[in-house]
């Protein structure tokens, strides 16, 4: 049987990398999925080929109007939901002394106002039971050189899906967390850097990982199956370290 039949779901920053393969994940599994993204025709693009049971919403996490339209919208369409994934997010290296206030409000902007407005605004169409997923990363749980802002964005995140657990159970809802380590997606294209220190980054990030390799969207993918599903029905509050042990060993 299908883990997702019958499930209805929302993934913010679904178009590409983690958000579209968890979207693709969700699908094959039985939902009905809705995404969304910044850009209106890479969403049209993205939900198109996700298939019928696909719909994209243009908005800005960081909104609250935006999260509140997405929730009117899906309303409309399933009526309700049971999986939300608070997925979209930026991520932006500058060394510690270039960091201005400009840098420090974009990346808290998305990542940690537009988690909580994801969740805020859909929380009153969530079915009960429900699953909420959010997005922090490996980097809240080490030091990383040029990271510090997006480091601290990923820690307010793991520290909010512990405090909405405490507020949510009693609703039945359960809130857990996916903490990518590195992971192949366009996020490191959309940072600003020249390919050639990406490049050079990359290559010293993957000496790092115990497994010698950068993960996949697919390998996330996988991680959030499983706390969107019943597999993971006694666990609240957590995170889900994917990130071939680079924070553990």
């Amino acid at each position: 049987m299908q883990r997702l039949a019958g499930k209805t779901a929302l993934i913010t920053g679904g178009t590409t990398g983690i958000g579209r393969a968890t979207a693709e994940a969700f699908l094959s599994e039985g939902a009905r999925v809705a995404i969304t993204g910044q850009n209106a025709e890479r969403v049209a693009e993205a939900a198109a080929a996700l298939g019928p049971n696909a719909i994209g919403i243009r908005a800005d996490a960081s909104s609250a109007d935006d999260m509140a339209e997405v929730a009117r919208q899906l309303k409309a369409a399933f009526g309700g939901l049971d999986i939300v994934f608070a997925n979209a997010g930026i991520a932006k290296p500058r060394p510690f002394a270039d960091i201005d206030e400009a840098h420090i409000d974009e990346q808290f902007a998305v990542n940690v106002k537009g988690v909580l407005y994801t969740v805020q605004k859909l929380l009153p169409i969530l079915r009960k039971p429900a699953s909420v997923i959010l997005t922090a990363s490996t980097v809240a749980e080490l030091g990383a050189a040029n990271m510090s802002v997006y480091a601290a964005t990923k820690a307010a995140v793991r520290s909010l899906a512990r405090s909405l657990s405490a507020e949510l159970a009693p609703q039945g809802v359960r809130v857990n967390v996916i903490s990518p380590g590195p992971i192949e997606t366009p996020i490191f294209g959309k940072m600003g850097l020249p390919d050639a220190a990406i490049k050079e980054w990359a290559g010293q990030i993957a000496t790092k990982v115990p497994l010698g390799r950068f993960g996949t969207v697919q390998e996330v993918a996988k991680a959030a199956l499983f706390l969107a599903s019943d597999d993971s029905s006694y666990m609240l509050g957590e995170q889900l370290l994917v990130d071939g042990g680079m924070a553990t060993v």
